[in-house]
């Protein structure tokens, strides 16, 4: 132990500062996204299966809708540009603009050195949770994925339906790439449904319940053409463990919708970041 300086509590009185203040974003019309979104036709779905993956494709414009179908279970999603595999999400600069967790009028941001709108939520039947007296709170971007190798890590086991390899598969499948080919595209994600925080006295990441139930969803709107994949994770609803064969686990459905011709009018494809990219040469 170090020795506690005497003006130890007056440093710990600091108060914080806002580091990415968010005022100045492109701000989102959630009018004319809902508005459009009222009058869209439903194009496709995807079920996907317990303890699997699986892949879907939403043109820049459309909508799509993650839901719980038939009992409580929580999602990792994996966002890329459908033409451009290198365009991809970025949970840490979203979670540096928007929050450790994710709700309405709150964006999904690519990569560097593109960093602009992937996707925007418009609608959450969770948005009523907030956060709770653990400091919990749902549809987090702090808590990576499940992975075979932190399994092993960890346990000394061999397990292959972790959210990574999930990932890796549906990726393949829909792409045609190897698993191998697919794997380093597989990245931090969103984690829809999850129920998540930081414990106030070792600071670790904690999970618990989900309060997702049949019948909820999070909505969003596509602001590019995207390459979607969503691992119903093997964990189930998180309670106890998010690496198990024996947890309760359940399909999630993914729904993508068209809006009528002329309704977004009025809406652009985000241009990519205006950075010059010179780096100062």
């Amino acid at each position: 132990m170090t020795d506690i300086p005497a003006d130890a509590e007056a440093r710990r009185a600091i108060a914080p500062v806002i580091a990415y203040p968010n005022d100045s974003l492109p701000r989102c019309d959630l009018d004319l996204y809902r508005t459009a979104r009222a009058g869209a036709q439903k194009v496709d779905e995807v079920l996907v299966a317990p303890r699997d993956a699986g892949c879907f494709r939403v043109k820049a414009g459309q909508f799509f809708r993650i839901s719980s179908v038939e009992g409580a279970q929580v999602g990792d999603l994996n966002l890329w540009n459908a033409n451009d595999l290198s365009e991809r999400f970025y949970s840490g600069k979203t979670r540096a603009l928007h929050g450790t967790h994710l709700t309405v009028g709150e964006r999904m941001w690519s990569a560097f050195p593109y960093l602009r709108p992937m996707a925007t939520i418009i609608d959450d039947t969770l948005g009523w949770y907030g956060i709770d007296p653990y400091g919990g709170s749902v549809h987090d971007v702090i808590g990576t994925r499940c992975d075979p190798y932190t399994h092993t890590l960890l346990t000394g086991g061999q397990y292959h339906h972790c959210c990574h390899s999930n990932l890796t598969r549906a990726l393949a499948d829909a792409t045609g790439m190897s698993l191998t080919e697919a794997e380093p595209h597989v990245h931090d994600v969103l984690n829809v449904f999850m129920c998540t925080g930081f414990t106030r006295d070792t600071g670790q990441y904690f999970m618990k319940a989900s309060p997702v139930r049949p019948g909820d969803y999070l909505e969003f709107f596509a602001e590019i053409d995207l390459l979607g994949a969503l691992s119903a994770c093997p964990g189930g609803d998180c309670s106890a463990e998010h690496s198990s064969d024996s947890t309760a686990c359940y399909p999630l459905l993914v729904e993508v919708f068209a809006a009528k011709p002329g309704a977004l009018s009025s809406w652009a494809i985000p241009q990519v970041n205006g950075y010059d990219r010179s780096h100062g040469r």
